[in-house]
């Protein structure tokens, strides 16, 4: 039977006493002799989705000491009708008057843990400061919180394999691109987690870890379908109606199934010639690339040109777009990489591009590959799996 979060609609929080029997929220921090953690355990409310994991951000309701002991306990909590996010966390001693300081830049190692609580439920929680996020465990979850331990433990698993897969030196070719491709393994586990669970608050955290910093350009697929997905079922959730906010389409990246705006694109030969003219057949791949970006020139030479040997015959097209700013080196580019093959255009105008706008892009290397009424068919695969795509679908 599939299981929902009641809808909960708040603007502000304030604190009120607990009406159960014992304290609403208690637990045991472990500090160790001479710790760099402060005996103290603060409470914030977000206060909106987007401020969900986010330093400095969080509204401080409470603080409660720990005791030698380790325990600690909040008599007061928000005065609320329904489940609420909040964020319990500890701060270092040198971190003087900043109460809402998250470190996250390693989960294993993060000083903060969001978790749910909804009034008539006592929480008994523990975690090591060292590691306060990792350790964090609640008695008898119930499913919510299990849903958000769950999903700090996946967190933690996919962080590790990303430190385990990403090359330590992104100066080189090979670095930025392992680089890249870890990443998108990393936030595809949290994607994962987000479209299977039913669960709206431990979802709208997930989303959030998928960006932190709420950079949805590689990925707005999927925070489209997740609004989607959650305003059919609590439309006048605010944080439903902030993620729906964040996921407008004409905000975003041009989707998949979308058609490709027919821009006026600037030639390298001097004409301008709208781009849906210029389709392929079959398929046709809009390579979007900079004679300085160093990814980008590798696809050129080890991807691209192969790919226009075998299927060029075949009603297959590549249109390059240049961010460049002179012409020289973009020339020189092409020509190098043996990509005088195809066709290409640029405004010249370096990172101010008007055929950037108007995609809503801002990083390179990316594609999309155009069916021939230019419905894109899918975008930025690189490499082999650009290839394999392009293989499977010319067979078709």
């Amino acid at each position: 039977m599939t299981r929902f979060l009641p809808i909960f609609l708040f603007t502000s929080l304030t604190l009120a006493t607990a009406c159960s029997d014992g304290p609403a929220l208690s637990g045991k921090i472990h500090l160790k002799a001479g710790s760099e953690w402060k005996p103290m355990v603060y409470l914030l409310d977000p206060g909106s989705w987007g401020a969900v994991a986010k330093n400095f951000s969080g509204t401080l309701l409470d603080s409660a000491a720990i005791a030698a002991d380790g325990s600690f306990s909040f008599g007061k909590m928000p005065a609320v009708n329904g489940p609420v996010l909040l964020e319990l966390t500890i701060q270092r001693k040198d971190q003087k008057l900043f109460p809402n300081r998250l470190e996250d830049e390693n989960p294993a190692v993060a000083n903060y843990m969001p978790f749910i609580w909804e009034p008539g439920k006592n929480l008994n929680v523990s975690a090591d400061a060292d590691a306060f996020q990792k350790t964090f465990t609640i008695e008898n979850p119930d499913p919510e919180n299990a849903a958000m331990l769950q999903l700090r433990d996946l967190r933690l698993s996919a962080f590790q394999q990303f430190l385990s897969e990403n090359a330590p030196d992104t100066h080189t070719v090979e670095g930025l691109m392992n680089h890249e491709e870890a990443l998108k393994a990393y936030q595809s586990r949290l994607m994962e987690f987000a479209e299977e669970d039913d669960l709206l608050l431990p979802a709208l955290t997930a989303i959030r870890w998928v960006s932190p910093e709420a950079d949805y350009e590689r990925v707005p697929e999927f925070i489209v379908a997740q609004a989607e997905k959650w305003q059919a079922r609590f439309p006048d959730h605010p944080w439903v109606q902030q993620l729906a906010a964040a996921a407008d389409r004409s905000k975003l990246l041009v989707l998949i199934g979308d058609t490709i705006p027919d821009y006026p694109m600037p030639m390298h030969a001097g004409d301008t010639i709208p781009l849906r003219k210029m389709l392929a057949a079959r398929l046709t791949i809009l390579d979007l690339w900079a004679s300085w970006c160093a990814p980008c020139r590798k696809e050129n030479r080890n991807y691209l040109v192969p790919l226009w040997d075998k299927y060029h015959d075949q009603g297959f097209q590549i249109i390059g777009y240049a961010l460049d700013a002179g012409r020289g080196a973009w020339t020189s580019a092409i020509q190098k990489d043996g990509a005088d093959r195809w066709l290409h255009a640029s405004d010249l105008n370096g990172d101010d591009s008007p055929f950037f706008r108007t995609l809503r892009i801002s990083t390179i290397p990316a594609n999309f590959l155009l069916d021939a009424n230019g419905k894109v068919v899918a975008k930025n695969l690189h490499g082999e799996e650009l290839v394999e795509w392009v293989e499977e679908w010319m067979k078709n």
